[in-house]
């Protein structure tokens, strides 16, 4: 049974706000990507480049964010600060379309298709052509698209939940888009839904969700995201995520996120060698995300110790000085 003097103690002190100072990890490598793309588009567009100029806009708000939010430690400025990465990567995402053709203008699906073919000896996306079926395409396209609702709505519960768990959430989270974007702007690609359309013997054809997923990555892609996958490096993430902070989602969506790895080859829009650079990606940032927690729950540890030193000294002091006062009115 735990003494009331140490529960309460330890109550109050993991009840208490974290006043851990300095950037995360991931808003180092955020904020070092948008430095680093600011300044190859400057170099080949110059300073009144419209992208560059967006990219600049991103960083000087990324500044003032930070300066602003790690001066208060409250549950809201932390929340806010979090939700600045979700909502400037996403845009992020759409201004890599332009900003990249400026600065890698040649395409690297050769490259990719090179590795592939020394990996596995062909390509993966001719391989799953002899098991090309409507019905098969409908139920891929459907854990294709069941990505976003995965990714948004994991966002979304985590942010609103316990602070600690939201910071290791989207560190790992927002470190996978820094490092996937980076991939992206050095070794942009098309995919091979692009880059090799004439060489498929077997067209993809199903339903609703075979259409609206077409639909989506043709109007919505920025054109460059293929090396890696983060499809399959955030759902892959949030997947282990969930398996030690919220055991039910991760039951939930196994099948979907497990499916989907294969359904970014069997519809094409990756190499092979993007799906397991996400992988290691998702792996990478869910050690980082569980370092950052652990480093966390080790502190709180230690305030507790040090509160509960504390709070002994302060009854013992309290007790020598009731029977100080007990003997003088005796006396």
């Amino acid at each position: 049974m735990v003494p009331p003097l140490q529960n309460d103690v330890r109550r109050r002190a993991l009840a208490a706000p974290s006043r851990a100072a300095g950037l995360l990890p991931h808003e180092w490598l955020c904020g070092g990507l948008l430095l680093f793309l600011w300044l190859r588009v400057v170099s080949a567009g110059g300073f009144l480049d419209r992208d560059g100029l967006s990219l600049l806009l991103i960083l000087l708000l990324n500044i003032l964010m930070l300066a602003v939010c790690t001066r208060r430690q409250s549950d809201r400025y932390w929340r806010s600060r979090l939700l600045f990465y979700a909502l400037a990567m996403n845009l992020l995402y759409f201004l890599l379309g332009s900003a990249v053709p400026k600065i890698h203008p040649a395409m690297a699906d050769e490259a990719l298709q090179a590795v592939d073919q020394w990996l596995i000896g062909t390509h993966a996306a001719f391989y799953l052509e002899r098991w090309v079926h409507p019905v098969v395409t409908e139920i891929f396209s459907f854990c294709y698209l069941w990505y976003l609702v995965y990714l948004f709505s994991s966002q979304i519960e985590y942010l609103s939940g316990d602070i600690e768990d939201a910071k290791a959430f989207y560190t790992g989270m927002f470190s996978i888009y820094a490092i996937g974007y980076l991939g992206y702007a050095t070794v942009p690609a098309l995919g091979p839904y692009l880059a090799m359309a004439e060489e498929f013997q077997v067209p993809l054809e199903g339903g609703w969700f075979t259409h609206i997923t077409a639909q989506i990555v043709n109007s919505a892609s920025n054109h460059v995201d293929i090396f890696p996958s983060l499809h399959v490096a955030n759902s892959l993430y949030i997947l282990l995520f969930d398996y030690r902070h919220k055991r039910c989602r991760f039951w939930l969506y196994l099948l979907p996120c497990t499916s989907l790895v294969i359904a970014t080859l069997y519809l094409r829009y990756h190499y092979v060698i993007d799906v397991l650079s996400g992988i290691v990606l998702s792996l990478a940032a869910l050690w980082l995300a569980h370092r950052l927690s652990t480093a966390e729950d080790n502190k709180k540890e230690i305030n507790i110790r040090v509160a509960l030193k504390q709070k002994r000294a302060h009854h013992r002091s309290v007790r020598r000085h009731r029977l100080r006062a007990g003997k003088a009115v005796r006396v």
